[in-house]
């Protein structure tokens, strides 16, 4: 499967001052907005998983974050899978 290509102007964009960026569909936060924010994480639960050795070295190897890196990927498995559900 062929990725589609972005059309944006990446370079040119990583290279604009703030003030040449049009943010005119967007407006500022106020400022009280994140008084009021409210953070909310869902819940982890501790499990006890059976991976294959060669996966879980390569995750750690990927350096710390590793889990958080894992359950990352499991709910993106898991978002795909209620989109294409009816």
């Amino acid at each position: 499967m062929m990725k589609k290509k972005s059309a944006t102007d990446w370079k040119r964009l990583a290279s604009a001052k703030d003030e040449q960026i049009d943010t005119s569909e967007m407006p500022e936060l106020a400022g009280d907005f994140f008084e009021r924010a409210e953070l909310h994480v869902p819940p982890k639960q501790a499990v006890t998983m059976r991976l294959d050795a060669d996966v879980l070295s390569w995750f750690k190897e990927q350096g710390q974050g590793y889990q958080t890196r894992i359950n990352k990927l499991l709910r993106a498995y898991m978002m795909a899978q209620q989109r294409r559900q009816p």
